[in-house]
C-alpha cells in the first residue's frame, strides 16, 4: 500500500466508479470513494476494499453544489494534501427525445455532468499544481463523441467534458500532470437496465456490452507512473462503435 497516493473516485457507489475504486485499491492506491445519496453502496465499497488488503474512506457531497465541493474537498485537502489522482466520474442521465425535452431534463443534466467538471476540480487543481506531479482522469461517454438519439442533453455535457479535459490538460502538462478522458460506450450497469439492447447490439460492431472492468483497467494504468507521457487524449472504450 503506497499512502502517499492517494485517489478521490466521485460516484463511486455504483457502476463504473465502483470498478475503479476497487481497481485502484487493488494496485495499492489510498482511495477516497465518493457519494451523495448512495451511502450504503459506498459503505458496502470500503468493506469490501479493506477485506481485500485495500484501504480507504468514503467523502459525501454533491458534485451540482459548488460551495458543497468546495468545502467537503477543502476539508479533504487540509486532511490529506495534494491527491496524486482523480477521477472525476458522477454523473447523471435523464433521456427524452429533444421535441419532449423538458427544461428541468436539460438543466438537471447539463448542470450536473458539466458543472460538476468545474466544482469538484477547481478546489484541487492547485494543491496538484504545487505539487507538480499527479493524474486527472474525467469520464466522458460515446455520447459525448457521436451524439445518440434521446440524448441531447447528456450528449452536450459529455462533449462539453471533453472539451475542457482538453483544455485543462494544456494548462497543466509544463507541471507533470497528466488529464486525460476515458469515453465509454455501452458497459453493464444499471443505466442501461431499460435501454433497448436488442437494437443497440446491432450498432456495436462487438455485439456486446462493454464490462466495468474493461474500463477501470484502463483508470489504473492511466494513474500509473508509465502513463506520464499520455495527456489531453480521448481513450474510447465501445467495441467498435466510434
Amino acid at each position: 500500500m503506497n499512502e502517499d497516493k492517494k485517489i478521490l473516485v466521485t460516484g463511486a457507489s455504483g457502476g463504473i466508479g465502483r470498478a475503479i475504486a476497487l481497481d485502484c485499491a487493488k494496485a495499492g492506491y489510498y482511495v477516497i470513494c465518493h457519494y451523495n445519496r448512495g451511502q450504503e453502496k459506498a459503505e458496502s465499497l470500503l468493506e469490501e476494499i479493506k477485506a481485500a488488503g485495500g484501504n480507504g474512506e468514503l467523502i459525501q457531497f454533491d458534485i451540482a453544489d459548488r460551495e458543497d465541493c468546495r468545502t467537503k474537498l477543502d476539508v479533504m485537502t487540509e486532511k490529506h494534501g495534494a491527491l496524486w489522482g482523480i477521477i472525476n466520474n458522477a454523473g447523471i442521465a435523464k433521456d427524452n427525445t429533444f421535441a419532449g425535452l423538458s427544461g428541468e431534463e436539460w438543466d438537471s443534466v447539463v448542470h450536473t455532468n458539466l458543472d460538476s467538471f468545474y466544482n469538484v476540480l477547481n478546489p484541487l487543481v492547485m494543491p496538484l499544481a504545487r505539487k507538480k506531479k499527479g493524474r486527472i482522469i474525467t469520464i466522458a461517454s460515446v455520447s459525448g463523441i457521436i451524439g445518440n438519439r434521446g440524448q441531447t442533453n447528456y450528449s452536450a455535457s459529455k462533449a462539453g467534458i471533453i472539451g475542457a479535459t482538453k483544455a485543462l490538460a494544456t494548462e497543466l502538462a509544463s507541471r507533470s500532470i497528466t488529464v486525460n478522458c476515458i469515453a465509454p460506450g455501452l458497459i453493464e450497469t444499471d443505466m442501461i437496465k431499460d435501454a433497448p439492447m436488442d437494437m443497440i447490439m446491432q450498432t456495436i460492431p462487438m455485439r456486446r456490452a462493454g464490462k466495468p472492468s474493461e474500463v477501470s483497467s484502463l483508470a489504473v494504468f492511466l494513474l500509473s507512473e508509465e502513463a506520464g507521457y499520455i495527456t489531453r487524449q480521448v481513450i474510447s472504450v465501445n467495441g467498435g462503435l466510434a
